[in-house]
């Protein structure tokens, strides 16, 4: 049977409710998105310009923040100005259309999490081979195969939510797009779509959580086999990774792995997953690299000295 759309905007009902609230979250906010834009993008350009920077992990990393700047693009944006907005819309299609990047992105983020952690498996596991195995070649693949993975979670989710029929209501309790939100707007029961879009995202973050810890407690084992200084060296890179690995997966398996609810504190973690971990990676990765640092000096130094 053909479905019926009778419904072609949707009604957001954003994080609060109370406009004093609201603007007090605009203020908040707004320069939290220009840091996460800011940080990441300067670890893109001191990556791709800096001759210190040529391993594959800066590679990575150069790649990561790219993808941390489009996550939070997707849904930022959109989600600061209609904190200023009485009534908040999106178009059907830009809803979906949110939905398909907001997972594009999210799940391009996971699978170079996963590179990064078999990157430093083998720096640490391998190191006389590292160079070998590691070839550039090996990372361009490794960074596609992650984007085209992103790309094929993502165009999934989209076509089990496009056939669904959307005939009223239109008021969507969340502050940006998101499926579980959308599902409960159709006109139909979604339990199968459900669990569809579930085992899915929940197939993708569980293998690739599994790989992150099992790699870890591989390396973890191996540095035992290293000097003091390598040690140190290796536990400063890991522990950064570490540390963006929990920020990312954290909310999302409190937020993906039960029920959904409409509760205020599912809002509020999806705000850390989305607004709050893409700015705190770029201060993660600095802080405890002291080769990114010199290097963002170096870059800054010769910016300064160009425009003298």
């Amino acid at each position: 049977m053909a479905s019926t759309n009778n419904v072609t905007e949707l009604i957001i009902t954003g994080l609060f409710q109370d406009p004093e609230v609201q603007r007090v979250c605009f203020v908040l906010f707004l320069p939290m998105y220009l840091a996460t834009l800011v940080g990441n993008g300067l670890i893109v350009v001191t990556v791709s310009v800096s001759k210190s920077l040529r391993s594959p992990m800066y590679f990575f990393l150069g790649y990561l923040s790219l993808v941390e700047i489009c996550y939070s693009s997707t849904v930022v944006p959109k989600f600061i100005t209609d904190l200023l907005a009485k009534v908040k819309t999106i178009s059907l299609k830009g809803c979906l259309a949110q939905i398909f990047f907001f997972h594009f992105f999210g799940v391009t983020e996971i699978l170079l999490l996963v590179v990064m952690a078999y990157d430093r498996y083998v720096a640490i596991c391998k190191p006389l081979h590292y160079m070998n195995i590691m070839s550039r070649q090996l990372c361009h693949m490794l960074v596609a195969g992650s984007w085209l993975g992103g790309f094929i979670h993502s165009m999934m989710q989209v076509l089990v939510t496009v056939p669904l029929p959307f005939c009223g209501p239109n008021v969507m309790d969340h502050y940006f797009c998101d499926l579980q939100p959308l599902f409960k707007l159709a006109c139909k029961d979604t339990f199968v779509e459900g669990i569809v879009v579930l085992a899915n995202s929940g197939l993708i973050s569980v293998f690739s959580l599994i790989i992150l810890v099992s790699s870890y407690i591989v390396i973890l084992f191996n540095l035992r086999k290293c000097s003091a200084e390598g040690r140190r060296k290796a536990l400063s890179t890991c522990a950064s990774h570490i540390t963006v690995v929990t920020l990312f997966f954290g909310p999302a398996i409190f937020l993906y792995m039960r029920p959904s609810s409409t509760f205020t504190v599912d809002k509020l973690v999806a705000v850390f997953y989305t607004v709050i971990t893409p700015m705190l990676n770029p201060i993660i990765y600095t802080l405890r690299n002291a080769e990114v640092k010199t290097a963002m000096r170096k870059l800054w130094a010769r910016k300064g000295n160009s425009g003298m």
